[in-house]
């Protein structure tokens, strides 16, 4: 079940429901990874200093506004919550307008609010007194650190919380160019705009939401499901870059059967068996292992001995051979 992004209370006058704040859209959107086109490995972002070329770990990393070229002031995150008002779970309606009133172009985000055990009563008198008079309460609430403009808004059994674009995140269509004037400054003529009447009637229908679905996405699910199908196409770095371990509970691994085994001996699954098992233990097994290599080092040794012992007889032999001829000589 989803979770609530916050809980706390709905106020509208003396009045507070207790609600949960829920998620109220679904994202659906295909996701792709990027791909090393060599290898087929994932590529990943790294945070990295600019400077250095250093990764950066998430501990070090702080945020700034950077109010002039290469000049940031740093902000700790108690800085962003001291901007934020003491007032972090409640929906507080402040005023009441038509629902009409509200263009299209300031809806953002919808939510929806989910009554608490034992505060339906306080819920559906809202959600019912909304309906009657076609009234959208606006309210201030905060989501996480940040302050949103929102409209509370009655939407079959539930209560609806539409986040608000503020004026100042919208463009005033005057700023692009646009045909300014009547429809006879541009010689539309009346038949044309009754034309144009009759075919909108002749178009025109029920809104039913459901009659629409992605396509896009549709048919390009099925070319991903006909890529996996034909051979060759799906990409997978090599075998090679990583065995898993003997013992490891891969998806491959009969799970029931490791479970039943672990009960019945009451222990963990060894990561690792040895290839013989002659009932030996362990610390014995070391030992007679060691055995021979010492036995080998040693016979290693007796070999070097006597070369060592001839290296020797050869050096004193010819330093004789050096002094005799110097003593006759003189």
């Amino acid at each position: 079940m989803a979770r609530p992004i916050w809980t706390g209370t709905l106020s509208f006058g003396l009045l507070n429901v207790p609600v949960s704040l829920m998620s109220g859209e679904r994202r659906i959107d295909l996701h792709f990874r990027m791909l090393d086109s060599r290898d087929k490995n994932p590529v990943r972002y790294e945070r990295v200093n600019a400077e250095t070329g250093e990764e950066v770990p998430w501990k070090d990393i702080v945020k700034a506004f950077e109010y002039d070229k290469g000049s940031y002031v740093v902000l700790e995150q108690e800085d962003i919550k001291s901007a934020a008002p003491e007032s972090h779970e409640t929906v507080e309606v402040e005023t009441f307008v038509d629902a009409s009133a509200i263009p299209p172009e300031y809806y953002e985000k919808p939510y929806i609010l989910v009554p608490a055990k034992k505060a339906e009563k306080g819920y559906v008198l809202l959600r019912e007194t909304l309906k009657a008079t076609a009234q959208a309460g606006i309210a201030r609430v905060v989501i996480r650190t940040r302050e949103y403009l929102a409209a509370v808004l009655p939407r079959d059994d539930a209560l609806m919380l539409m986040l608000l674009r503020y004026p100042q995140e919208l463009v005033e269509p005057a700023d692009y160019r646009l045909p300014e004037g009547k429809s006879a400054d541009y010689r539309i003529s009346p038949k044309e705009l009754e034309m144009a009447k009759q075919l909108i009637a002749s178009m025109s229908g029920e809104w039913d939401p459901a009659g629409y679905k992605d396509e896009f996405r549709e048919r390009l699910e099925k070319v991903i499901r006909d890529k996996m199908k034909a051979d060759g196409t799906v990409a997978r770095p090599p075998e090679s870059e990583f065995e898993a371990p003997e013992g490891a509970a891969t998806n491959v691994v009969d799970f029931m059967a490791l479970l039943q085994k672990s009960i019945g001996s009451n222990k963990r699954t060894p990561a690792k068996k040895a290839a013989v098992d002659d009932g030996k233990p362990a610390a014995k097994k070391a030992a007679a292992a060691k055995a021979p290599a010492k036995k080998a080092a040693k016979k290693a040794a007796a070999k070097k001995a006597p070369a060592k012992k001839a290296v020797a007889t050869k050096k004193a032999a010819a330093r004789k051979t050096e002094k005799g001829p110097a003593l006759k000589a003189g």
